[in-house]
């Protein structure tokens, strides 16, 4: 009996410990901030409607949101010990957004969103809360559009890589084509490789499905980091092709260059791209475990 009556004030501390979330401030933390970034959130939302190369934007959120749930037994494991830098983290948001607002940087007006809310999780839950949540707060960072400075510097380069080695590839394979600049001379037609066929729409998209299928199918953390660069090259690659095989058969037929065949095409050539990432991280498990078993040896 005495040793049941030691165990219980033992119980109640553990249970004290547990994390009773302070559900009422995160509602009103999170009614405030969607009430401040309303017309950014806004524009943003409409621009994932409107522009397919953030249309994985639908997506960012709805994924982060189920990673979190997951963490919802290690939220709960001990209470939360807020931390008042957290405030200041989302004052500074506030700051970078009416900044970007008056600066006309839609950019750093949607990455003050981001700032704020990481702010608002340190001042809820403390760093431990913080760490925890850290990869799906990462992960919302995919469903910002490229800053529009850099989209520019990036889509010209990759536009030119694609319709050089479309020209390479036409020519070796007995198409006569002619390139000036971005612009493909073909018998038949002329084909121009705009910023829509530049390839950054695909690697965004590769990019944030590299961490969550990392995150699904590989325990390993590290692993996340190794597949997100390797899909740099994969979609560059993947891109091209699609340029390359365009040429192809618009000098078969020049109808199948346009319309919904262009587009089921591009879809094919990203699950391409999505087979190569697998068979990436399938080559990197193989060398992790011959490394492994050298070692042990």
């Amino acid at each position: 009996m005495a040793t049941y009556a030691n165990s219980l004030p033992e119980q109640n501390a553990a249970s004290s410990e547990k994390a009773q979330l302070p559900w009422t401030a995160i509602a009103w933390f999170g009614v405030l901030l969607i009430a401040c970034y309303a017309p950014v959130l806004f524009g943003l939302v409409r621009q994932w409607a409107t522009d397919e190369d953030v249309g994985h934007g639908f997506f960012v959120p709805l994924v982060a949101g189920y990673i979190i749930w997951k963490r919802r037994g290690q939220l709960a494991a001990k209470k939360p010990v807020p931390n008042y830098w957290g405030l200041v983290i989302v004052i500074l948001g506030a700051v970078l957004m009416l900044l970007g607002t008056l600066g006309a940087q839609i950019f750093v007006a949607r990455a003050a969103f981001l700032v704020s809310l990481v702010g608002a999780v340190l001042f809820l839950g403390g760093t431990r809360t913080l760490k925890i949540l850290a990869f799906p707060l990462f992960l919302l960072a995919f469903m910002l559009p490229i800053p529009a400075i850099i989209y520019a510097r990036i889509t010209l380069p990759l536009q030119l890589f694609a319709s050089s080695v479309a020209e390479t590839v036409l020519n070796f394979i007995g198409i006569p084509v002619l390139r000036d600049g971005n612009v493909l001379e073909l018998a038949n037609q002329r084909l121009s490789v705009v910023e829509a066929c530049s390839g950054i729409r695909s690697l965004m998209s590769l990019g944030f499905l590299s961490l969550i299928y990392a995150y699904f199918f590989d325990k390993k953390v590290w692993m996340r980091w190794v597949l997100l660069p390797a899909t740099i090259p994969i979609a560059i690659a993947a891109n091209a092709s699609r340029v390359t095989l365009t040429g192809v058969l618009s000098d078969y037929r020049p109808d199948l260059a346009r319309g919904v065949f262009h587009l089921f095409e591009g879809w094919v050539l990203f699950l391409v791209a999505l087979t190569l990432l697998i068979a990436f991280h399938q080559l990197v498990n193989r060398i992790y475990r011959a490394a492994g078993k050298h070692g042990t040896t």
